[in-house]
C-alpha cells in the first residue's frame, strides 16, 4: 500500500470519529435543551415554589399581652419588652470569642452557648427573653452571625397573690392556666407577621409586611381585691400550718352582685417559675374539684324542709340518743341527742335530726330545693376546668341516701357552688351567678366588655331564707358548733361542717376529713360571704375548730380593710342620729 492510499484511510478514520463525536456531542446537547426545556417550562412551578421555601421565611412580631389588674387597678399580670435574640452558627467566625461574650453578656452557662455555636443546623435560638440593654450591648459587639427579635415576656408582680386564679403563659406567651387561658383571646393581641428572603448564608436582603394590623391585647379588671387576696391567703396558710394539713381553699364574695373578692388555694405557686411547681397545684382547685360537703348541707335541708311546707323550725325529731338505724346502715351523732327541733338540729349539726327531718320532707323536696340553689350544675363562673359536682337525680336515691345527702354525703360540690349557694340565703332566696372579672378594657381604659350583676333564679322564698339565717345565727352562738368563727363586735351567720373523704378502698373507715366552715356577716345585712376548707387536718378535724378561725381572722381583717364598722359602733351611732332627729323637730 502506497504512501497515498494509507493516508486516505487515516483520514476517513478521523473523519468517522469528528463525526461519531459530533453524534454523541449532538445527542448531549438534546438531552441537556431537553432537560432544560422540562425543567425551564414543565417544572417551572415546582421549582419556584421549592426555592422559595428554601429562601422565603415568614416572620412575627408577638402583640403585647393584656395587663390583668385587680378591683383597685393594681397590677397582677403585665406583659413588659424584651429580645429574642437568634445565632447562624454558620456565619459566626470566632465561635469561641463569640460564646464567652454572649454568655458574658446575658450571664448563662458558656459551655451551653458553645454547644449553640457549634450545632449543624442555619439557625439556633440563644435566648427569648434578653433584656433590652444587654441585647444593645451585644448587637454592638457581634457584627455577623446573630440576629435580634423583639419580643415580651410575661411578669406576674406581686408572685404566689393569686396564681392559681391569674394562671400562668408559657413561651411565647402562650396561655396555659387560669384567667390567662380563658379569656385568651382578649388579651393576646394581634401580631404583625412579614415575609423576608435570605442568600445562601442566612443573610435577609428583602422583607416585606404583610400584616400591619398589630395591636396590644385587651386588659381584664378582676372584681379580686389584692389585699382582701392576701389576707386569705394569710389566713388558710396559717390554719394548714396549724393543723399540719394537706391543703386548703377560701372564698370571699359580696352575695349581693356575686363579685369575688378572694379567692384562694393554698399550697402557692409562683407564676413567674412555676416550672419548679407541681404540676396538681397549679390548677384552681375551689372551681375545679369536687368533694363532700359534710353538715354545711344541712342549711339547705332546713331551707327545703322549710319551703316544702312540711316542717317549720320548731318541728320536733327524735334524735334517739346518738345512734339511728336506716335498714342495715347506722348514722351516729358526735354528740347524743334526744328530742331536737329543726332549728336546734342545725345549731348543733346533728345528722340523725337531718336524716329524720328529710325522711319527713321525702327525696323529691330536697333535690328540688338542692338543684335550685345550684348543685349539680356548673355555676358559669368565668374560670376554666369547672366541675358541675354530683347529684344524682332522686328518682334514683336508695333511702339511705335522702338521709346521707341531708348531711352531707353521697353529694359532690365545688367550693364555689357551696359559697354561692350560701349567698342565696344571705340574699333573701336569690341566687346569683358568681363573677371573677368585673370589665375588659382597651389598653386606653376605654371599657369594651362589662360584667353586671346576674340573677340566676329564685332558690327559695324570702321567708324562708331569713328562717335559715336565724338557724345559721344560733349556730355561731357559744353554745353552738361555730363560735370561733366570730369576730368581736360582728354577728355571723354560719354552719360548720366536718366532712369524711373517701379512702382509698371506697369507704369512710380510717379516713381523712375535709374541716369547712361557711358564712356571712353581718347577720342583719350580709356584706360579705366567706367559705374556708381545711384538707386533712390532724389533731382535729372539726370545722368549727380548724376552719372557723381562719373564717373570723379572715373577716375581722377584711371589715378593718373594707372600713366596716363593729355593728354595736353603728347601732350606737343611729342612736345618736334617732336622739338629735327628735330634738329637732321638737324645735320645729
Amino acid at each position: 500500500m502506497n504512501f497515498i492510499e494509507r493516508g486516505k484511510k487515516r483520514v476517513l478514520k478521523r473523519s468517522r470519529r469528528i463525526i461519531f463525536m459530533g453524534i454523541l456531542f449532538s445527542i448531549c446537547f438534546f438531552i441537556i435543551a431537553l432537560k432544560a426545556f422540562y425543567l425551564q417550562t414543565l417544572q417551572e412551578d415546582v421549582l419556584s415554589r421549592r426555592a422559595l421555601k428554601e429562601y422565603r421565611r415568614a416572620g412575627r412580631s408577638m402583640a403585647k399581652r393584656g395587663a390583668i389588674y385587680d378591683a383597685k387597678m393594681r397590677e397582677l399580670a403585665v406583659s413588659t419588652g424584651v429580645v429574642a435574640i437568634g445565632a447562624h452558627p454558620k456565619q459566626i467566625v470566632k465561635p469561641k470569642m463569640t460564646a464567652a461574650l454572649i454568655a458574658k453578656t446575658l450571664k448563662v452557662s458558656n459551655s451551653k452557648i458553645m454547644g449553640k455555636m457549634l450545632s449543624h443546623k442555619s439557625f439556633v435560638w440563644i435566648t427569648r427573653d434578653a433584656s433590652p440593654d444587654r441585647a444593645a450591648v451585644l448587637k454592638k459587639a457581634v457584627a455577623d452571625g446573630l440576629e435580634f427579635y423583639p419580643s415580651y415576656t410575661r411578669i406576674y408582680p406581686n408572685k404566689t397573690l393569686a396564681a392559681q386564679v391569674i394562671g400562668i403563659t408559657g413561651l411565647n406567651e402562650k396561655a396555659l392556666e387560669g384567667l390567662e387561658f380563658y379569656y385568651d383571646d382578649y388579651l393576646k393581641g394581634n401580631a404583625r407577621k412579614w415575609t423576608y428572603i435570605r442568600d445562601a448564608i442566612g443573610r435577609i436582603y428583602m422583607r416585606t409586611e404583610e400584616s400591619r394590623d398589630g395591636g396590644e391585647g385587651k386588659n381584664l379588671v378582676l372584681t379580686i381585691d389584692g389585699n382582701i387576696q392576701y389576707i386569705v391567703e394569710q389566713a388558710i396558710k396559717k390554719a394548714v400550718n396549724r393543723f399540719n394539713a394537706r391543703s386548703a381553699m377560701a372564698i370571699v364574695m359580696t352575695p349581693a352582685s356575686g363579685a369575688i373578692l378572694a379567692l384562694a388555694n393554698y399550697p402557692l405557686f409562683n407564676p413567674n417559675s412555676y416550672n419548679r411547681f407541681p404540676r396538681e397545684i397549679w390548677r384552681n382547685r375551689a372551681v375545679t374539684d369536687p368533694f363532700e360537703p359534710g353538715s354545711t348541707m344541712k342549711v339547705f335541708l332546713a331551707a327545703a324542709a322549710l319551703e316544702s311546707g312540711k316542717c317549720t323550725p320548731e318541728t320536733i325529731v327524735d334524735c334517739e340518743n346518738g345512734k339511728y338505724t336506716i335498714f342495715d346502715k347506722v348514722i351516729h351523732d358526735t354528740h347524743p341527742h334526744g328530742l331536737l327541733s329543726l332549728f336546734e338540729v342545725v345549731k348543733y349539726s346533728s345528722n340523725i335530726g337531718a336524716a329524720k327531718i328529710a325522711e319527713i320532707i321525702g327525696p323529691k323536696a330536697l333535690y328540688d330545693t338542692l338543684t335550685d340553689c345550684g348543685f349539680g350544675e356548673k355555676t358559669g363562673i368565668d374560670a376554666p376546668g369547672e366541675t358541675s359536682g354530683m347529684l344524682r337525680n332522686y328518682l334514683a336515691w336508695q333511702p339511705i341516701d335522702n338521709a346521707t345527702i341531708a348531711f352531707g354525703q353521697g353529694i359532690s360540690v365545688s367550693a364555689l357552688q357551696l359559697i354561692t349557694g350560701v349567698c342565696a340565703v344571705a340574699n333573701d332566696g336569690l341566687l346569683v351567678q358568681p363573677r371573677i372579672v368585673d370589665r375588659i378594657t382597651n389598653a386606653d381604659g376605654t371599657v369594651l366588655k362589662k360584667y353586671a350583676p346576674r340573677v340566676v333564679r329564685r332558690a327559695f322564698s324570702q321567708s324562708v331564707a331569713r328562717n335559715v339565717r336565724e338557724m345559721m345565727r344560733a349556730v355561731t352562738m357559744p353554745d353552738g358548733t361555730g363560735p370561733q368563727a366570730v369576730p368581736k363586735g360582728y354577728t355571723v351567720c354560719g354552719k360548720t361542717g366536718t366532712a369524711q373523704i373517701i379512702n382509698s378502698r371506697g369507704t369512710y373507715e380510717h379516713c381523712d376529713y375535709n374541716a369547712l366552715f361557711v358564712g356571712f356577716s353581718p347577720a342583719r345585712n350580709p356584706k360579705l360571704a366567706v367559705l374556708v376548707v381545711v384538707n386533712a387536718p390532724q389533731g382535729s378535724h372539726y370545722g368549727g375548730v380548724v376552719a372557723a378561725p381562719a373564717f373570723r381572722e379572715i373577716l375581722r381583717k377584711s371589715f378593718n380593710y373594707l372600713n366596716i364598722p363593729p355593728e354595736r359602733q353603728v347601732e350606737e351611732k343611729n342612736e345618736k342620729k334617732g336622739q338629735a332627729g327628735s330634738s329637732v323637730g321638737e324645735g320645729k
